[in-house]
């Protein structure tokens, strides 16, 4: 079986006008994408920041859960187990290959279409399936720095919005693109 992963980028990202910029991490999608990381097996969730005080703080959200947390709610622990901080996404590319031997298939998401052509679900779970490794990347913000999607192997068609609309959150979106792939 494929082993997937998934990255949450805090940098580089995207702001409203299009500038380079860096997100906070926020305790609601570290708890929400470990909890969708876990039921649908995925290997670790890279929280991937260069700001040492966003780590410290991502570190504390998931030590608590090894201690006190574990003994109120031991699913939550099993949750957060996956969580892993790295301060680039290459480092979370280079802990995948030294697990696998080879480089994932890097698997960029947007919300936006660009020039890049994407790839279907469908065709993306067909290359996955193929693939020793994977790495799902989402950014946080208003996505994913163009370096980022141009360096991805992949890029996954956005989640298609009624009526235009498609600003979903990154936890919302993170669950939904995780079920499609691999449920």
């Amino acid at each position: 079986m494929t082993r997937t992963s998934v990255a949450l980028v805090h940098h580089p990202c995207v702001d409203k006008n299009g500038e380079i910029y860096t997100t906070s991490i926020t305790n609601l999608d570290v708890h929400d994408i470990a909890r969708t990381s876990r039921t649908y097996g995925i290997g670790a969730f890279y929280l991937v920041t260069p700001v040492t005080a966003q780590q410290e703080m991502a570190r504390a959200i998931t030590s608590y859960w090894d201690g006190p947390g574990r003994e109120r709610n031991p699913t939550r622990h099993d949750a957060l187990e996956l969580v892993r901080v790295v301060a680039a996404l290459e480092d979370a590319v280079e802990a995948e290959r030294a697990l696998l031997g080879e480089k994932p298939v890097v698997v960029a998401t947007s919300a936006k279409l660009g020039s890049r052509a994407p790839m279907s679900h469908p065709e993306a779970r067909l290359r996955m399936d193929n693939a020793s490794g994977v790495l799902l990347v989402f950014g946080t913000g208003y996505g994913l720095a163009p370096s980022v999607v141009d360096g991805a192997d992949l890029l996954l068609e956005p989640l298609p919005g009624r009526d235009g609309y498609n600003h979903l959150s990154v936890r919302s979106a993170a669950a939904i693109i995780i079920d499609r792939l691999l449920g």
